[in-house]
């Protein structure tokens, strides 16, 4: 079976509050999962608000500096259009 992301991005958009998105996050990512999920977007918006060093990023959301290098280096190959998005859903 092939993977098919659409079809997950497809679920996420129909069904518009929160109680329903939980259940359908919990029925899909393993508790694991949605732990690194959470962590990966705590630590881009802190990458992007700019205001700490990894080091101080990996204390204060117990991630790994592996993780921020992965997101920090994402944010730097990203279009700057792109980036502006990213910036807009996240931080606002």
């Amino acid at each position: 079976m092939r993977a098919n992301w659409n079809l997950v991005v497809e679920k996420i958009l129909t069904h518009a509050n929160e109680d329903d998105l939980s259940v359908l996050f919990h029925l899909l990512l393993t508790e694991e999962e949605r732990s690194a999920v959470s962590g990966r977007l705590q630590v881009f918006q802190t990458l992007l608000a700019g205001e700490l060093s990894q080091r101080q990023i990996a204390a204060d959301h117990q991630v790994s500096i592996a993780t921020i290098t992965r997101c920090s280096n994402y944010l730097k190959n990203m279009p700057t259009n792109q980036k502006n998005l990213v910036k807009k859903l996240i931080l606002d």
